[in-house]
């Protein structure tokens, strides 16, 4: 890919979109993943649970677009994550840390009146897609 191209990631199986945007947008050896939500991609529902579920479910939905624009979880250098309710902060923050264990990314973290389809967190996110 050159280095200024404009390339839309859309990964296969991904959860249905809400809107008119992309998943993804990758230039140059940089991702910009659109927020997502805790949406099972095969029932086209929120996954059940609460709100560590759908974390658990937004990260698995996340994870599927960086690795369709050539990254992954772990090259993810900041996130932003939306919540309906900050109340629920410690078991978002708690799935959270299991996937981005060791080196987390910069992130932060804001409440909102409402989500997309009812859900309870959204997360989005920059990452690197270079070698190494």
């Amino acid at each position: 890919m050159s280095g200024s191209a404009r390339e839309v990631i859309v990964p296969s199986g991904g959860a249905r979109l809400m809107g008119p945007y992309s998943p993804g947008i990758r230039v140059g050896d940089m991702l910009f993943a659109s927020g997502s939500t805790g949406m099972d991609p095969d029932a086209g529902s929120l996954v059940e649970g609460g709100v560590g579920e759908e974390t658990r479910q937004a990260l698995a939905n996340l994870s599927k677009v960086l690795e369709a624009g050539g990254s992954s979880l772990a090259r993810v250098v900041k996130t932003t994550v939306f919540m309906t309710n900050l109340q629920e902060y410690a078991t978002m923050n708690e799935v959270y840390g299991e996937v981005f264990a060791t080196d987390p990314p910069a992130r932060s973290t804001v409440q909102v009146a409402a989500l997309p389809g009812g859900a309870s967190v959204e997360i989005e996110a920059i990452a690197w897609v270079g070698g190494g």
